[in-house]
């Protein structure tokens, strides 16, 4: 029993012990849940005091965000108001120009219709005084037709015939009569400065020709010089570029060339080689490459030999070049550079006579022809050549690239070193035994001077005389007057200087003699 009573006092107060547990947990969770709701209830109020703190100061920056905003708002409308106003200003201003342009408009139209009115009524006043007096003068020429008792043309010709005649004498009398007055002055003083420059200065006879000779000691020599089926002489001809004659003529062969360079380096070669005696293609090859660097040496020491005749001591040593080439070069016959040394002699004599710059002449005058050492190797005649060269190495003097440039076309007088290059280089061509003329050519160009002259009205006759230097015309008396044959001369010498191509100068004399004959039988 006593056993069975411990388990069950145990159980038993196990069970008063959950049952106390128990009661004790909900006593507890009774005393929680009053505590949370009172907690719970702290924490809501405090929020809603804090919502209401936050809704207050919420609503106050929506206040101030609103007031700021309407502020704004209100600044820009008074700026838009402004703007507003300014560009009414604006456009009241622009009307009232309008209004001022479109008055003054009015006002110009008015007066441009009143102008064309009055221009309207002015033209129909003169219309109606061209008609009178067309009227007028149909009744006039009526009643002088009448009284002379010509018809319009009749009348019309002599009239246009004796206006003609009284012009045609004025104008000869006039132009008479000042030739009279520049001669009067100038022609002494420039025949006195030529004939000094001629005189002062003597040169030897310059034309030349374009073959040379070479002798031979012996025929046996034209075989080697011809060689085994001719290459000796095909590869000497190649080597040079000239032609090698060799024909019947005993100790002699002919070497012809037109570049004068070519000819004379293969005249000094083949003189070596007939004086080495040994003929071959190296050998000549050999021999012709010498010969024309020493002739290149030769070239330059005669342009810087020429320069220092002349008394020029700077110039390019391409220009010196050049004119060193023109011993080489001839025109006419004439031997260029003598030609141009003479030139420059003689400019320099008329330019200390007349009180200009000697040395500048003599530039000029021993320049004017370079073009002549290169016109075969570009484009255009020697003056535009010659120019180019001059100013390409160095030449920076207007007179003296207007001198080599136009000495032979645009001799403009604001340039007096050209006239004095193209009247120096007149002389030296135009003396006796400068130049070689053909025969058919000096024929044929005094055939053309007479056939200029006599297509002038009023010429009879015409007869080149003094080797074509000198025109002498023979007129009609009868159809030309005094004053006619003047102004006849003046346009027979315009029409040759356009027409012909001649050295110098031609004198155009024309002879108007009125001959009587009678026969007493």
């Amino acid at each position: 029993m006593s056993l069975l009573a411990e388990p069950l006092g145990a159980v038993v107060l196990a069970l008063l012990a959950m049952g106390v547990g128990a009661a004790l947990a909900r006593l507890l969770d009774r005393a929680a849940g009053r505590d949370s709701r009172t907690r719970a209830e702290q924490i809501i109020a405090a929020a809603n005091a804090q919502a209401e703190h936050l809704l207050r100061e919420a609503e106050l920056k929506a206040r101030d965000e609103l007031f700021h905003k309407r502020e704004e708002l209100t600044r820009e409308v008074e700026a838009s108001r402004a703007e507003l106003r300014e560009q009414e200003r604006r456009i009241e201003r622009r009307e009232d120009q309008l209004a001022q342009r479109e008055q003054e408009l009015t006002r110009k139209l008015r007066a441009l219709e009143a102008s064309k009115t009055k221009l309207a009524e002015r033209r129909q006043a003169l219309d109606e005084r061209a008609q009178k007096l067309e009227q007028m003068i149909a009744e006039q020429s009526a009643k002088l037709h009448e009284l002379a008792q010509l018809s319009r043309e009749q009348a019309e010709r002599l009239l246009f015939e004796r206006l003609e005649a009284e012009l045609s004498a004025e104008i000869g009398q006039r132009l008479q009569r000042h030739e009279e007055l520049v001669r009067a002055s100038a022609e002494e003083r420039a025949r006195h400065i030529l004939i000094g420059a001629i005189q002062r200065y003597a040169a030897e006879q310059t034309a030349e020709t374009t073959v040379s000779t070479i002798d031979i000691p012996s025929d046996e020599m034209k075989g080697r010089i011809i060689g085994r089926e001719g290459r000796n002489i095909r590869t000497f001809e190649k080597c040079t570029g000239v032609d090698v004659i060799v024909d019947d003529t005993p100790g002699v062969v002919v070497v012809s060339a037109f570049d004068n360079i070519r000819r004379e380096v293969a005249r000094i070669a083949l003189t070596k080689l007939i004086q080495d005696g040994r003929i071959h293609p190296s050998r000549i090859e050999e021999v012709v490459a010498q010969t024309q660097e020493a002739m290149e040496k030769t070239i330059l020491e005669t342009g810087r030999q020429a320069a220092a005749e002349v008394g020029i001591p700077v110039l390019h040593e391409k220009i010196l070049q050049l004119l060193g080439r023109l011993k080489f070069r001839t025109s006419y016959s004439q031997n260029v550079l003598l030609h141009s040394l003479e030139v420059a002699h003689l400019c320099g004599l008329m330019a200390d006579e007349l009180g200009l710059d000697g040395d500048l002449a003599r530039r000029c005058g021993l320049l004017h022809d370079i073009g002549k050492a290169a016109d075969h190797e570009m484009e255009g005649g020697h003056p535009a050549v010659g120019a180019e060269l001059a100013r390409r190495y160095g030449e920076t003097n207007e007179h003296v690239l207007h001198a080599i440039q136009c000495h032979h076309d645009t001799i403009s007088l604001d340039h007096v070193y050209t006239v004095l290059v193209a009247a120096a280089d007149a002389i030296s061509a135009s003396r006796p035994g400068a130049r070689r003329e053909t025969l058919d050519k000096y024929v044929n160009r005094l055939m053309e001077l007479e056939q200029v002259a006599c297509g002038f009205p009023g010429v009879e006759q015409a007869f080149a005389i003094q080797a074509g230097r000198e025109l002498r015309v023979i007129a009609n008396a009868a159809r030309t007057s005094d004053s006619d044959a003047v102004r006849v001369c003046r346009e027979i010498a315009k029409a040759i200087e356009e027409k012909l191509d001649y050295p110098g100068e031609i004198k155009v004399t024309v002879v108007r003699e009125m001959r009587a004959v009678e026969y007493a039988r």
